[in-house]
């Protein structure tokens, strides 16, 4: 153990055994940190590429208080932390020659360690501008009415139906990513189950996701409604429909995150129940000390 606390590894089973109560005792604010530990977990840190993810988290007195993942190209993901955590880890991060495209969190955390990544590196912060909320479940309520049709759930033999949603979600919120029966394994889509709002004639309106549960959590992910179709309450049946698995299956939190910028579907996920965690931010930066290994 360093003597600033904080304690880095590549080893995200050490990582889980040593921070995994930590993690769990407010699991919607660390869904990001067990989301990508799983991820890690399942698929093989050798399936991120040539660069292993890094985890890493903060003891005081014997007890884990803040974590970490660092996966690449360069991104960096954060538990709550206070400014004074956030600067004791810039200043461990590039002490170590680490370099850093972007940083993601809680809005607050995001934002202190942005401006002490700066003051140790030089970098420049840039905020991007999709601001997010997190939202979890309170008490389910279903749209009524329910538009005409049903929710049904996509299988392995399905897989065709949901790398097309997943590719049309994608142009929609712009991420930039290749979806195929080659690439799909690869992407954050192939490990959801997804469920479709169907007309009474069989036709697909609406798509959402949801990721397998974690700590007890499931985090809804991705909704999606073509645009010539929305403002028929597709939408909020089909989110309503994973909602109410994640509950039946055990969830004890269902959580998801909205764009700000989206007044509709952030009204329409508060019609649901579903109630505000925190905001979220992400910054870029520019800037910064090229010689660091990435």
């Amino acid at each position: 153990m360093r003597p600033d606390g904080w304690y880095l590894t590549e080893d995200v089973d050490d990582f889980l055994a040593r921070a995994g109560d930590f993690l769990c005792s407010r699991p919607g604010l660390h869904v990001m940190q067990l989301t990508w530990a799983e991820r890690v977990r399942k698929r093989g840190a050798e399936s991120f590429g040539a660069e292993a993810p890094v985890f890493g988290l903060l003891e005081r007195a014997g007890e884990v208080c803040a974590t970490f993942y660092r996966l690449p190209p360069r991104a960096l993901g954060l538990s709550p932390l206070t400014p004074e955590q956030a600067d004791s880890l810039a200043a461990h991060l590039a002490a170590r020659g680490y370099s850093l495209a972007r940083v993601s969190a809680d809005h607050s955390t995001a934002t202190a360690f942005a401006e002490a990544w700066r003051r140790h590196t030089g970098a420049t912060p840039k905020l991007r501008d999709t601001r997010l909320r997190l939202y979890r479940l309170g008490r389910l309520t279903p749209p009524e009415p329910m538009p005409a049709g049903r929710g049904r759930v996509l299988g392995e033999q399905d897989l065709e139906q949901a790398m097309f949603w997943c590719g049309e979600f994608a142009k929609a919120v712009g991420e930039a990513v290749s979806i195929d029966a080659e690439s799909w394994a690869g992407t954050r889509f192939a490990d959801k189950r997804y469920t479709l709002w169907e007309t009474p004639d069989g036709t697909p309106v609406s798509v959402a996701g949801m990721n397998p549960m974690i700590g007890g959590q499931v985090q809804v992910d991705i909704v999606y409604t073509p645009a010539h179709l929305r403002g028929r309450r597709y939408a909020g049946a089909v989110t309503a429909e994973v909602s109410r698995a994640a509950v039946a299956a055990g969830a004890k939190d269902v959580v998801l995150f909205a764009d700000l910028s989206n007044p509709a579907s952030n009204a329409l996920y508060q019609r649901l129940g579903y109630r505000t965690l925190t905001d979220w931010a992400a910054y870029d930066f520019a800037g910064s000390d090229e010689s660091c290994p990435s």
